[in-house]
């Protein structure tokens, strides 16, 4: 692609710089393509590097090690063949170049024979190339090759076999950090000072996956946030960003421009590069948004660590993805993290790719970061005892060192038991477990966290998870890979290190994952089912939440059911109302955009549209309504009364279900527009909407 750059990292364990080079893009753990486009009481200082030979503990039950261990590498490079080349491909003299020739013995050594098996000697040479292009690599995305990866994974399958606990040593305590509700003075406090750095900030987006299962086919970040404007994830992602920036570089009189990194995958990475390109960055600079692509990992179908040949292709091997962890290796190897760094970057704010109210709160977690000198900061919200969440927890030691760390909720009860609560989780006085909910955004200290890449390689501890056969654990239901999870990036730190969560209420997360089907029966029982039709609910209402927190009188949503193609859809539908990024960037900022909310009323059947430079300072609205200042503009919403049909939800019939476009088929129900007051404003002076 013109403008795309490839890196080639180094495979040793040292490495504090990228290279480039024009081979096939990889990297210190999956491969990937680069493009550039365009309080001290609160604080829990966790010793958590932990020796390589001990179990660190891990989401799949198994233990992992902080990475690639200087005794496998070791062990992986000094093993030779136990057959010759020539032995196992006889005509391989006739065709090898001397790169395939060190990969075949690559494969030799590590065991691999039987990847061979089928092949004839004269025949398929095409695809016999091709089978080494893809082992090459596989070769150069890992630590230490091949090799290093079988033995890693021979390691940590004779544990999982043996049923090593991978917590042992180790008792749960409830962790400290810091606990806010949005709009409160201490969340003001804050997100004040998170704001104030915001210029010094970067963003990381972690966006591998396809809707499939959503039951949408295209890229999670295509879709639309809400059916009323159709603004889509990603869109909205980086209108967050552009419009704290410009908050920021205001106050300071700079013009730094706050970057955007975003981890894809071959699944999504071309749809990303054309999503982005189709719409000119949304607004973004030449530059600020940079593609990471990951690539996959062997697949291993047995305790030996034989990697798995494809079912119909000899001359291929099955790969599956390394999991989102690969994100720090991408960081380090693409040069990013240092690059930050060296720039004097504050904090660095990972989020995943389809929760549209995490902005909500990222920016008070940055605060929470500086103010209380966290080096990792997990953003959490409040979870129900025994509830299937990944849970925040504080590991400790015999010896006393402790750490910090996410800790799998069918992990946490059995270790919580053996400790001497027989009940296990229980909720505390506040109706929740004193474990908070673990939800993948984190906040990281930039200068830190170059310093700790580099020492790790970008690895996070691996576990693997097979799922056995038989009750001896011999045999596989399905080829099982090394895995590796984001948030166990503490597990690399040190004892002086500051590990700490900052949990918003509940309301904040609304990540959308599920088709509807999957998500009805969770529904239908009064529970999350995380699904879009949900998730454009939950957005609307959280802008209605902390319009009636300022003294807006904003309706309440109230039980609708809507038919759809799997049923009776019972959701809390109320007003319709989108505040854009350009409206307001942080809680004070809303509180200023209404400074009369007594004189504010919207019905519940109302849609509320608000973007750019406005005030409201009264209004009734029962209908429909947008507004819109472009930039320079400034609209006064003074004494405006809107009544009209406005818009509703239908459900889509059902022979009319194929013909609706996919990411709004997937919500069960399409917007009905009768009628909408629009008034969009571009004179760069200030305009008074009123009657």
């Amino acid at each position: 692609a013109q403008g795309a750059h490839y890196w080639q990292a180094p495979a040793r364990r040292a490495l504090t710089q990228p290279r480039l080079s024009p081979v096939a893009p990889s990297h210190a753990n999956a491969a990937f393509l680069l493009r550039a486009r365009g309080s001290s009481a609160r604080r829990d200082r966790s010793a958590c590097a932990l020796p390589l030979d001990r179990p660190a503990g891990c989401s799949g039950g198994t233990p992992p090690l902080p990475h690639t261990s200087a005794e496998t590498m070791a062990a992986a490079a000094s093993s030779a063949p136990t057959k010759s080349l020539d032995s196992v491909i006889p005509d391989a003299a006739s065709w090898m170049s001397d790169e395939e020739r060190d990969l075949a013995n690559v494969l030799l050594s590590a065991n691999q024979e039987h990847l061979f098996a089928k092949w004839a000697a004269g025949e398929d040479t095409d695809k016999k190339h091709a089978f080494f292009e893809q082992i090459a690599m596989l070769e150069k995305g890992y630590p230490g090759g091949i090799a290093a990866y079988v033995a890693k994974a021979i390691e940590l399958l004779e544990a999982s076999a043996k049923g090593v606990n991978p917590f042992d040593g180790f008792k749960p305590e409830v962790p400290t950090g810091v606990k806010l509700d949005v709009g409160d003075a201490e969340f003001d406090k804050f997100e004040a000072a998170g704001l104030d750095k915001f210029h010094k900030s970067a963003f990381v987006l972690v966006a591998g996956g396809l809707g499939e299962r959503l039951g949408y086919g295209g890229i999670k970040v295509s879709l639309p946030t809400e059916t009323t404007t159709g603004r889509c994830y990603l869109q909205l992602y980086v209108e967050q960003i552009l419009a704290r920036q410009r908050a920021a570089n205001a106050k300071h009189g700079t013009s730094e421009v706050v970057p955007l990194a975003i981890m894809t995958s071959g699944d999504t990475h071309d749809a990303t590069e054309k999503l982005l390109a189709d719409n000119a960055n949304f607004g973004a600079a030449d530059g600020q948004i940079t593609l990471m692509r990951q690539e996959k990992v062997a697949a291993i179908f047995d305790n030996d660590g034989h990697i798995a040949p494809e079912d119909d292709d000899a001359f291929s091997v099955q790969t599956k993805p390394h999991g989102h962890g690969d994100v720090h290796a991408m960081l380090l190897t693409t040069g990013l993290a240092r690059k930050w760094a060296d720039e004097g970057r504050s904090h660095i704010v990972f989020f995943q790719d389809t929760n549209s109210l995490c902005f909500t709160v990222s920016v008070a977690a940055m605060g929470v970061s500086i103010l209380e000198g966290y080096t990792f900061n997990s953003i959490a919200v409040p979870r129900t005892a025994k509830e299937a969440v990944g849970a925040i927890t504080r590991l400790v030691r015999e010896d006393g060192s402790a750490l910090t760390i996410n800790v799998e909720y069918n992990q946490l009860e059995p270790m919580l038991k053996a400790s001497g609560f027989p009940d296990g989780d229980v909720n505390d006085d506040t109706g929740f477990s004193p474990f908070p909910g673990n939800i993948n955004q984190l906040v990281v200290d930039v200068a830190r966290y170059a310093e700790v890449l580099e020492a790790s390689n970008g690895l996070v501890p691996e576990f693997v998870n097979p799922k056995y056969k038989d009750a001896a654990k011999t045999t596989f239901k399905k080829p099982t890979r090394l895995e590796c999870m984001m948030q166990d990036f503490p597990r690399n730190l040190g004892a002086d290190d500051v590990v700490g969560f900052t949990q918003f209420p509940d309301w904040t997360y609304s990540p959308v994952k599920n088709a509807m089907a999957d998500a009805k029966p969770k529904m239908d029982e009064g529970m999350q089912g995380r699904s879009a039709a949900e998730g454009e609910m939950e957005m609307y209402e959280s802008a209605a939440r902390q319009m009636r927190a300022l003294g807006c009188a904003v309706a309440k949503p109230v039980p609708v059911s809507l038919a759809t193609e799997v049923g009776e859809l019972k959701l809390a539908v109320g007003p319709q109302i989108v505040l854009a990024p350009s409206f307001a960037v942080s809680a004070a900022d809303l509180r200023a955009r209404f400074p009369s909310p007594a004189s504010v009323t919207v019905s519940a059947r109302s849609t509320l549209v608000v973007e750019g430079d406005v005030v409201v300072k009264s209004l009734n609205l029962d209908g429909a309504l947008t507004v819109k200042a472009a930039p320079g503009a400034r609209v006064v919403i003074d004494g405006l009364t809107v009544s009209n049909a406005g818009q509703t939800f239908k459900p889509i019939p059902a022979e009319e279900v194929e013909a609706v476009p996919e990411s709004i088929r997937i919500r069960g129900f399409v917007v009905e527009r009768a009628e909408m007051r629009e008034a969009v404003f571009v004179d760069a002076c200030e305009h008074v909407l009123s009657e």
